[in-house]
């Protein structure tokens, strides 16, 4: 299989990137190449680095109730492009009812605190694999 390219952001005003970071070491762990874009970021930037890297994943970690708001714009921007085939993994504390409605939005998978590395690695894994083959990508 490709290496999987992952992008890794803080969306919005949200400053705890703790988690953001351990992800993106353990994820770089696996084998996977993972671009870190740090905190403070908008939709339009996360989306740019995820066409210029040519990422398989958007990671977006989320402490804040901004993920109602950004991650539907950043996913509609994926929609606009084409780019279904990208991976949406949204961290973080997420409290009911956001999950199921990130997922009706296209989130792919939602990933919360305490979560241990070995699930983490097997979810994106296998999504990026799923994606892949749906769209035809042959390694």
């Amino acid at each position: 299989m490709k290496q999987i390219k992952v992008v890794v952001s803080k969306i919005g005003l949200d400053g705890h990137d703790v988690g953001a970071k351990v992800v993106s070491a353990m994820l770089r762990d696996a084998g996977m190449e993972v671009v870190y874009l740090g905190r403070f970021q908008s939709p339009a930037t996360i989306f740019k680095a995820a066409v210029e890297e040519d990422a398989d994943v958007i990671g977006i970690s989320c402490q804040s109730s901004n993920h109602t708001r950004l991650v539907p714009k950043l996913i509609d921007m994926l929609k606009k492009e084409g780019m279904d085939n990208v991976v949406i993994v949204v961290g973080g504390t997420i409290p009911d009812p956001f999950p199921a409605e990130l997922k009706a939005l296209g989130v792919d998978a939602i990933i919360g605190p305490g979560t241990m590395s070995g699930p983490i690695v097997e979810t994106i894994t296998s999504l990026v694999e799923q994606k892949r083959q749906a769209a035809g990508i042959k390694e």
